[in-house]
């Protein structure tokens, strides 16, 4: 049910958003009837950092086959310790370190925070990049980032819990911060009204996306839950658990000026690609030695220049 939610929000979101700053005061009363209308379907918000047009933007053609991507076997994320990436525990000495030591900067909740914040620099690094948009071919917009917001944090928090309760305090600052950071956004979306009503929808989605990203990689879950999940989650528009025939036509009909025809089939192509990107990261991550991860001193696989 939470998964559903999304698109209704996200295209509740986009009125405000286009509407421009010159309209708040019809704004305010034109969000408050779509929330009363159940949230009214229109148009897919852009995410800020994207000029706003009248049109949406979609991804230049692909310059990789996916169906040859994400097979290699699975590998640690840490960082070399020679990274110009990595983010060290400040060293200090003499006095400072004294003064330091009695304002708490090195006790334990003091290293989590820091630790935290290094470990959501790393999802939004792989996040906000053009890269992941264009090797999935994904429309840049607020439900498409959110979408891998959730699923790299819950990358990210599923390693931390393999840890145990130990490590249970830094996986709730992590997640503090994310939240902290999604507010900024769904305000520069443009939503000022109703905030905490629509951060209240978007917990709602992260948990239920968590738990049915979660059974979808139990032994006993089917060989395409994880696909079917990530089609439902990421790619449709209207919470369809898998891609239709009409799905796989509109993609056809926005890339029918391509020479190729690559873009035919691209959803179900991108999809599944995802669905390997996401259990090879699961499994690298599982890799990753709990030193790297409490830091934060591990990448995501980079897809800048990725490899067939």
């Amino acid at each position: 049910v939470a998964s559903t939610m999304l698109p209704k929000w996200s295209r509740a979101v986009t009125q405000m958003y286009r509407a421009g700053t010159h309209r708040q005061a019809g704004i305010g009363r034109e969000f408050y009837a779509f929330s009363s209308r159940s949230y009214a379907k229109v148009a897919a918000v852009e995410v800020p950092a994207v000029p706003v047009s009248s049109e949406k933007s979609y991804p230049s053609k692909s310059e990789v086959n996916l169906n040859k991507m994400f097979w290699s076997k699975p590998c640690s994320l840490a960082l070399a310790p020679d990274s110009p990436l990595r983010i060290e525990e400040p060293k200090y000495e003499g006095i400072r370190r004294i003064v330091l030591k009695l304002l708490l900067f090195y006790s334990k909740q003091s290293k989590s925070l820091r630790g935290a914040n290094v470990i959501y620099s790393r999802v939004i690094s792989q996040v906000d990049k053009p890269a992941i948009y264009n090797v999935f071919s994904l429309e840049k917009t607020f439900k498409t980032t959110f979408s891998l917001l959730v699923l790299h944090m819950w990358l990210c928090l599923r390693r931390l819990k393999e840890e145990g309760k130990e490590v249970s305090e830094l996986g709730q600052y992590v997640y503090e911060i994310y939240n902290h950071d999604l507010e900024l956004r769904v305000s520069k979306a443009g939503v000022n009204l109703l905030l905490t009503r629509w951060m209240k929808d978007l917990e709602k989605i992260f948990y239920g996306n968590i738990v049915a990203y979660d059974n979808a990689l139990l032994p006993e879950a089917k060989q395409d839950e994880l696909q079917n999940v990530l089609w439902r989650n990421v790619f449709s528009d209207d919470g369809s658990s898998k891609p239709d025939e009409a799905a796989l036509r509109t993609v056809q009909a926005i890339y029918s000026h391509e020479a190729s025809g690559f873009y035919s089939k691209v959803c179900t192509v991108c999809h599944k690609a995802l669905s390997r990107y996401i259990r090879r990261e699961a499994l690298c991550f599982s890799l990753t030695d709990k030193e790297a991860i409490l830091s934060g001193n591990f990448s995501f696989t980079s897809l800048e220049n990725p490899k067939t």
